[in-house]
């Protein structure tokens, strides 16, 4: 700011007093220099004061956090000076934040008898306090296993004029395993999706269980062969279910490539192990009816179901376009059809969430519009060949594009699916796939008992116990739906 001063307006009052204007104006031209000395003046002082007061401000911030302000410094926990941050879609992501503590299950009490660095003698003074937290720990490692010996009474039935022996509740009959041991064993090998050399070298060198990978494979073939029925009942649940996401990846049997389909809803999920990638597994899995909705990829085995809907994973399908969309980046036109393809996407969404308050009628007419577009965009003019591959591609998945926005809760993509197969994907790096189809089927259907039990939010390796346990009982395993009854009647008892 320029600063002006008498001597800064002298030349200017020089020029009013020698010009032609009248003695009056002379005095108001005089006047107004006057005042805008005096406030120029007056700025000056205000700047000067304004200046000081900034620098007492940055005296008194410039120990606080740059981040935030201190915790007491807060109103009710909110800065309103810092925008607020939006939450994420769903509330926080589960396992965030500080988990509470369990109760105690016993109490030890460490004794402060000398001074730690004086070694002076303190046990005659009281504690002044006590620091106190909570600690949460596993047994150690085993040193032995436990051996027992079981002793089964066998007498003669009269009614049945035949020997019958006592049941047997410590290992399958037959086996010198135990069951708790079985269990472990099937966590290692499904859930954890360890190979059998590295579940032998954890149960030798950890619990101190010796048993040869043979003996291994022949446990979870055997536990896998019981627990059939359990797996019977998953794939009937699939098939009632009003969602379907079906998916399939390689597999490897000693050498032979196999596939391991997935199939599951919401509360189930079903695998399956077969030498083919044909239709004849669907059928045999969902049948040739299947009374909802069936959410894949573009792969052809799926369309020999007659489905009430159908949904094609559309992420697939921008996948493959922006693959193109790379290798061509010249071709404007592969862009202008991928995003037009995607806004018609997203106006499904729209639609889908407003379904519900919207009538039928107004809900058949916006789909309508939806297809009007998609078939005007199917009808491209002049495509290059390469866009023209794609139309065609597009164009042979038409009528499962934009199926989901009239269903409430259909997504538009098949990443439950992915998420499903996704096990068997890490089993197959970990472990190399299966040496034999027993042990492929065995696998299959370990996994999806666990799985299943995963979406059900019920612990897998109780239910397993629960479930051989009353095999060795009746002779059946035990069902995911008797399981619940047997919970309660568990908490009842207790």
């Amino acid at each position: 700011m320029r600063a002006y001063t008498g001597a800064t307006l002298t030349p200017f009052l020089n020029e009013v007093r020698e010009s032609n204007l009248t003695p009056a104006a002379k005095t108001i031209a005089g006047q107004l220099a006057a005042d805008v000395v005096a406030l120029h003046a007056k700025v000056e002082a205000l700047a000067a004061e304004l200046a000081k007061l900034e620098q007492q401000r940055v005296n008194q911030t410039v120990n606080q956090p740059s981040s935030k302000k201190p915790e007491w410094d807060k109103a009710n926990g909110v800065d309103p000076d810092k925008p607020r941050r939006k939450c994420k879609l769903g509330g926080p992501r589960p396992g965030s934040g500080n988990r509470s503590k369990p109760q105690p299950d016993r109490s030890v009490t460490n004794l402060l008898e000398q001074c730690p660095h004086c070694a002076t003698a303190l046990t005659d003074q009281p504690p002044l306090d006590v620091n106190v937290r909570i600690v949460e720990d596993i047994e150690p490692p085993a040193q032995n296993t436990v051996v027992t010996q079981e002793i089964s009474e066998r007498k003669w039935c009269p009614t049945c004029h035949k020997i019958v022996a006592a049941k047997s509740q410590l290992a399958l009959p037959g086996s010198d395993i135990g069951l708790h041991a079985t269990v472990r064993i099937v966590y290692l090998w499904v859930v954890m999706a360890l190979s059998l050399p590295n579940i032998q070298t954890d149960l030798s060198r950890f619990l101190r269980l010796g048993i040869s990978t043979s003996g291994i494979s022949k446990l979870l073939i055997r536990v896998a062969t019981i627990l059939t029925p359990i797996a019977q009942e998953i794939r009937q649940d699939i098939r009632q279910g009003l969602q379907v996401w079906a998916d399939e990846t390689g597999w490897h049997v000693r050498g032979i490539n196999w596939w391991l389909w997935a199939f599951a809803n919401q509360t189930s999920a079903y695998y399956y192990a077969a030498p083919s990638r044909g239709s004849p597994v669907v059928t045999q899995i969902l049948g040739t009816v299947f009374a909802g909705v069936l959410i894949t990829d573009a792969w052809g085995a799926y369309n020999v179901v007659d489905c009430l809907f159908r949904q094609t994973c559309m992420a697939h399908v921008f996948r493959k376009i922006r693959r193109w969309v790379q290798a061509f980046p010249n071709a404007r036109s592969i862009l202008r059809f991928y995003l037009r393809l995607k806004h018609i996407l997203r106006d499904g969404e729209r639609l889908q969430q407003r379904a519900a308050q919207l009538d039928q009628e107004v809900l058949i007419r916006s789909y309508q519009r939806l297809e009007l577009r998609l078939d005007q965009l199917l009808a491209w003019k002049n495509p290059n060949p390469i866009l023209a591959s794609i139309i065609a591609s597009v164009q042979r998945l038409r009528d499962r594009i934009l199926t989901f926005s009239l269903l409430p809760g259909c997504p538009s993509h098949n990443n439950f699916g992915e998420y499903i197969i996704r096990k068997g994907v890490l089993k197959r790096k970990i472990s190399g796939g299966s040496m034999s189809p027993r042990g492929a089927h065995a696998y299959a259907t370990l996994i999806s008992i666990a799985q299943t039990c995963h979406l059900r939010k019920i612990s897998f390796p109780c239910f397993l116990h629960a479930s051989l346990l009353h095999y060795c009982r009746t002779g059946k395993p035990l069902l995911l739906s008797e399981y619940p009854a047997l919970i309660a009647q568990n908490k009842t008892a207790a």
